[in-house]
């Protein structure tokens, strides 16, 4: 069940047939996945699903072994994550790729430093640059200089975020953002989510609690065996219905904990039946 739409050229990122193997293991079996312009989509499903599989192909990290991507109505090739930010897609591991010991400005230029014409770094450029950046994100943090070992771990995530709007990101991939955070960073990170939309930067959310996507996602695609299960509008679904079409596509046959609200449930069930036909043909042979 597909709720994407690409009318009226909004479409920015497609993914279509995409299959990577890791030797025998088969990781993503033909997945398809889009992301339209300004559009948040929470990409959900339980461990080994394929979830960071395809975001590192989306990201240029893996290269896949067959299918198509296209970004802006163009046919691309992503062979390293240099490619992908070439194209305006940035991404925010679970690790944030923050060193802690570093300044505020020193990580959100890292890398990608000024320099003055003398060749050295332009550390007034970036002081100046890096709290535009964060305040672009309604994230309020006294200085630059500050380390950002002394951050709570959702301005950490803020940082990271900040970064790559400042880099003029159109895509931004979020790796289980709200990991191991308190509620509260939980908010702030939500809130740095929905900072992205209002300035019409797509953005994919990846997540295992559907709790914390529902409220910033306009879409939810869900991932089981490294095949396609759900893809749909969040306001034509619930995280009840969600959460059992995960259960049942990581537990195969389980029965249903409640009756579907939409057909969200039943082309699941279809979908997973498709995806174990394939995963036993391949162990067959």
């Amino acid at each position: 069940m597909s709720a994407t739409s690409s009318a009226n050229g909004q479409e920015l990122l497609k993914m279509v047939g995409i299959h990577k193997y890791f030797g025998r293991v088969h990781a993503l079996r033909g997945v398809n996945f889009s992301v339209n312009r300004g559009e948040v989509v929470g990409l959900c499903g339980d461990n080994g699903a394929g979830k960071s599989t395809l975001i590192k192909v989306a990201s240029g990290y893996h290269m896949a072994d067959a299918g198509q991507i296209f970004f802006e109505g163009r046919e691309v090739k992503l062979r390293s994550p240099k490619d992908a930010r070439a194209l305006g897609i940035e991404t925010v591991y679970q690790e944030q790729a923050l060193c802690p010991h570093l300044s505020i400005a020193r990580n959100i230029f890292m890398g990608r430093e000024p320099t003055t014409v003398l060749g050295l770094l332009d550390q007034s450029r970036m002081n100046e640059e890096s709290m535009e950046a964060l305040a672009s994100m309604g994230l309020k943090l006294r200085s630059p200089h500050a380390l950002v070992s002394a951050l709570s771990g959702g301005q950490r995530q803020g940082v990271a975020i900040a970064r790559a709007i400042h880099f003029r990101a159109k895509l931004v991939i979020l790796d289980e953002p709200t990991i191991a955070l308190s509620v509260k960073e939980v908010r702030e990170v939500l809130d740095f989510v929905r900072h992205l939309k209002d300035q019409g930067v797509a953005a994919v959310f990846i997540t295992h609690t559907l709790h914390h996507v529902f409220s910033v996602a306009d879409r939810i695609v869900v991932l089981a065996h490294g095949c396609n299960l759900v893809d749909i509008r969040t306001k034509d679904t619930t995280v009840d219905e969600l959460s059992d079409i995960i259960a049942r596509g990581t537990l195969g046959d389980a029965a249903p904990t409640h009756k579907p609200e939409s057909e969200a449930a039943a082309a699941a069930l279809a979908q997973q039946a498709t995806c174990e036909e394939d995963t036993e043909a391949e162990q067959e042979i």
